[in-house]
């Protein structure tokens, strides 16, 4: 049976007391992953498109965003079994080191519930505020990983590449997950699938429909070929970004390799997030 995960994007609006509350009411009714986004900045005015809306806006954040790693690091404390994502972490525009640490540090917490959703980001003033260059994103995620690996696997951590020189270092603890907690990109690109094929093990794909997704999966099933790798060494999850109330989809979406499908679900409060919740699970097809 296909997964189900949620997508929420806690903000100022949201008061502590209940972030707990929805992600414990996530979890109860049996959906798989429960899923937080990054921006650590946002603008009233900015020339870059937002990639998934016709407008080429982002909408819904005039309150921000609380930091994944914060939040899923107190979402750990206040659930059990349900795993944890971000979706997406903005790598390139992070330091790898301490990405690398905060990464591993909330799956030794969780006890290996962690999956690292990431992407190499769309919005240029973010990264422009963070002096980080937007052209060179691309490289720089990969190297970020080779440093970011490195301090997961290795005893003895060290790495050297043209961005990032990392001397023989230790660092612990290491993620529960072995050799780490899985990584999905996000991006529909053949640069972004190669990111898949190339380092990943999963591709989260946002704004298709399964019709959409098939030259996409084909594509992507090329790279694996030329990396040794088939579609059984990666998962696939999709964010279709339209409302989840067709039981129909699910199925579509799984006749095609999907194995999770996220929907964001929000509501004015709390009753009405449960509720939204509830109709989730009878449309999906899972405990409730």
């Amino acid at each position: 049976m296909i997964e189900v995960g949620i997508f929420c994007g806690f903000s100022a609006a949201t008061p502590p007391e209940d972030v707990i509350a929805m992600a414990q009411a996530v979890e109860e009714r049996g959906f798989h992953c429960l899923w937080v986004p990054e921006h650590v900045l946002f603008f009233e005015e900015y020339a870059s498109r937002y990639p998934y809306s016709e407008d080429g806006r982002i909408h819904g954040f005039r309150n921000g965003m609380l930091d994944p790693f914060v939040a899923l690091t107190f979402l750990a404390a206040n659930t059990r079994t349900i795993r944890l994502g971000t979706s997406i972490c903005l790598v390139p525009q992070r330091e790898p080191i301490y990405t690398a640490k905060q990464v591993s540090d909330i799956d030794f917490l969780s006890g290996g519930r962690l999956n690292f959703g990431v992407g190499i980001g769309w919005l240029k003033e973010e990264f422009d505020a963070l002096g980080i260059d937007f052209k060179t994103r691309a490289k720089r995620t990969r190297e970020c990983f080779g440093v970011m690996k490195a301090l997961w696997t290795e005893d003895e951590s060290s790495y050297r590449g043209e961005m990032f020189d990392l001397p023989p270092c230790l660092q612990f603890p290491k993620p529960v997950q072995k050799p780490h907690p899985p990584i999905f990109f996000g991006g529909e690109s053949d640069p972004a699938l190669r990111r898949v094929a190339d380092i990943g093990q999963g591709w989260m794909g946002a704004g298709m429909t399964p019709e959409e997704m098939l030259p996409r999966l084909a594509r992507l099933d090329e790279l694996l070929a030329e990396n040794g790798r088939t579609r059984a060494d990666v998962k696939i999850y999709v964010m279709p970004n339209v409302p989840g109330r067709d039981p129909d989809l699910f199925k579509r979406y799984e006749e095609i390799g999907v194995e999770q499908v996220i929907h964001a679900v929000g509501g004015r409060g709390l009753d009405e997030f449960k509720t939204r919740l509830d109709a989730m699970a009878k449309t999906a097809g899972i405990a409730a």
